[in-house]
């Protein structure tokens, strides 16, 4: 197997040139470049990918934080950035954090050291906690907004708004919503989207906050029955499913009997069409995530070397639009 020794023997230059020519072909000269590369590949050396990163200052290692992996919200995120980074020559690890305690925030603190960059779902943690992780490593925001921050939001709270006016349109004078988890920030806004899309049209019931989980769902039955809605808007489809199954045994039909919004594919499962749902796209959410971080970390290899860096007083915040089935 060829080593570097021989890519610089052939090449004609030192195993430090040779080195700098694959790893940090900036500070190479052209003419230099085109020798060691074409020796390598005459060679079939293939240059460890570790070796590489560190030669460019980096890990290749990037990390991905969730609060939880029992909501399936995450899992095709984690799917679409992890793919991401592999395309890109880097690897992603998965951590789990809600940084809500001293504990969480240490262990952000000793995790940061380790990796490249940071994707921070932090939709529950205070913007001082987001900011502090933010000055750790370079770091880009899911499902989470802070002015000044780059951030990769699906554009929910748009989409749960244009669902309750669709609700309000058939008919239903009595909806209610089951939140999500307590402070966070997704849940707000769907709140916010649906209390104006509903506002002269429509009694608006907020059950919760709960977490995302099913046996949240049944646990609140006989508050959803209570409250005399028609319609019920839910926060995650995990409490959609659990919902659903309460009613079921309660002898109430969905959709015919009560409309609760969830997943399309749970819906067929159980039998019931006419179910609404929103459509996130997570996948795409993990791979415009990862996107932003890579642009990121070129800006601060960039601004390290003292050439000009464009967009960096400006982090994009992307949203994502979201669209609405009817199963």
């Amino acid at each position: 197997m060829a080593t570097l020794d021989d890519v610089a023997a052939l090449a004609g230059v030192s195993k430090a040139t040779a080195s700098r020519a694959l790893g940090r072909p900036e500070l190479v000269a052209r003419e230099t470049i085109e020798r060691v590369r074409a020796a390598s590949e005459s060679l079939g050396f293939q240059p460890s990918r570790i070796a590489r990163a560190l030669a460019r200052g980096r890990t290749g290692l990037l990390a991905l934080v969730v609060p939880s992996l029992q909501n399936t919200f995450f899992a095709p995120i984690i799917e679409g950035a992890q793919a991401a980074a592999e395309d890109s020559g880097n690897h992603l690890t998965i951590a789990v954090s809600g940084l809500a305690s001293a504990a969480d925030q240490r262990g952000m603190d000793r995790l940061a050291g380790q990796v490249d960059g940071l994707i921070l779902n932090a939709s529950q943690a205070s913007q001082d906690v987001v900011r502090h992780a933010a000055s750790l490593a370079p770091t880009v925001l899911i499902e989470r907004e802070v002015p000044g921050m780059p951030s990769v939001v699906a554009d929910t709270a748009a989409a749960f708004g244009r669902l309750a006016g669709e609700l309000a349109d058939r008919g239903h004078t009595r909806i209610a919503y089951v939140g999500g988890p307590e402070g966070s920030w997704p849940d707000s806004m769907r709140t916010g989207a649906i209390t104006q899309a509903l506002a002269g049209r429509a009694d608006l019931t907020v059950l919760g906050p709960l977490p995302p989980l099913a046996e949240s769902g049944i646990r609140l039955v006989d508050e959803v029955l209570a409250s005399g809605a028609t319609a019920v808007l839910v926060y995650a489809s995990p409490i959609a499913l659990g919902l659903m199954y309460a009613l079921r045994l309660r002898g109430i039909d969905v959709p015919q009997d009560m409309v609760v919004s969830g997943d399309a594919r749970i819906a067929r499962a159980l039998g019931s069409a006419g179910v609404p749902s929103v459509d996130v796209d997570g996948v795409e959410i993990g791979r415009q995530a990862v996107e932003l971080l890579l642009a990121l970390l070129e800006q601060r290899g960039l601004q390290d070397r003292g050439l000009p860096v464009p967009g960096l007083a400006t982090p994009e915040q992307r949203r994502l639009t979201v669209p609405i089935h009817w199963s």
